[in-house]
């Protein structure tokens, strides 16, 4: 497996980008805007410099990994035909990510693996827009992905013994340490996660105590490297109400029903880091001494 197929240019799609190229993998970047595919290599131009100036890679790696990728605002069989794996780093919306697959089924070689980096959606309900099933794989890496070590390597029971040993490989390959996970909504990390991050959210609707107060009782009294409120605003509080209605609606289970202050705050449009403002004001001049111990 060498040539690599990455569709979205956001967040979780130019880190994903990212870790392969640096291991020598050619990567296809796919999005539909070229303005979003310009931002990508700048983000991941910048993190490799960051990497540079650690001395964790030497300059010629970074011009190496940047040589690596190539980007695409098409997604047709002159860009897929001969890739090894693609992975599908589109927006977390099922309709959207049903009409990819089908697409990709359509246009890449029998051969070729499919991926998707969904933090909660089924890898059945994603494989049934295919007929090939038995080749379609979760792989749900952690933000930020050049950094964050996990990988959940998600089965439905079509998938193929085949390719979940070939993916579990490919993610040692990419440094990563991968689990191996059976189908269901929210896998192993968000259905533990997000139930978490939502009481967080009562417990701050209930006035039980303030923003840096849960989440310093958190980071200094259960060792988390950074508040359940901060990490909410990090993913995206868009995203964290996205997975708690999958959770809500595959379990058919009131314990994972958003809090209606998560569902006001995405409503108005308070998204957490990405718009500027969530739990925390991220105004430029801010920073919030106890919202993390790793990424400020």
């Amino acid at each position: 497996m060498k040539k690599i197929a990455v569709i979205g240019a956001g967040t979780m799609g130019n880190g994903i980008a990212h870790t392969f190229a640096q291991k020598n993998y050619q990567v296809t970047l796919i999005d539909v805007s070229e303005q979003s595919l310009e931002k990508a290599l700048s983000t991941i131009s910048k993190n490799l410099d960051r990497m540079v100036s650690k001395e964790k890679i030497s300059q010629s790696e970074k011009s190496q990994t940047l040589a690596n990728i190539q980007t695409s605002t098409e997604i047709n069989e002159d860009v897929l035909s001969d890739t090894d794996l693609v992975v599908e780093a589109a927006t977390e919306n099922l309709d959207i990510k049903l009409q990819i697959f089908e697409n990709l089924d359509r246009l890449c070689a029998d051969k070729t693996i499919l991926a998707s980096n969904t933090s909660s959606i089924l890898i059945s309900t994603i494989a049934g827009a295919t007929r090939r099933a038995d080749k379609v794989i979760g792989m749900h890496f952690m933000n930020p992905v050049p950094i964050m070590k996990l990988v959940e390597v998600i089965k439905s029971k079509e998938t193929s013994g085949q390719v979940v040993s070939k993916i579990m490989e490919l993610s040692k390959n990419l440094g990563k340490v991968p689990v191996e996970v059976n189908d269901a909504p929210g896998f192993v990390a968000n259905r533990i996660l997000m139930p978490m991050i939502n009481e967080a959210i009562h417990t701050l609707n209930e006035d039980i105590s303030s923003v840096e107060g849960i989440d310093t009782v958190m980071i200094l009294g259960m060792s988390h490297p950074m508040g359940p409120l901060f990490l909410a605003d990090f993913i995206g509080l868009d995203v964290c109400l996205s997975i708690l209605n999958v959770l809500y609606e595959g379990f058919n289970d009131v314990k994972y029903k958003p809090c209606s202050l998560l569902e006001d705050l995405v409503k108005n449009g308070k998204l957490g880091v990405k718009s500027g403002e969530g739990f925390y004001d991220y105004s430029p001049g801010l920073k919030n001494k106890v919202v993390s111990k790793r990424f400020t």
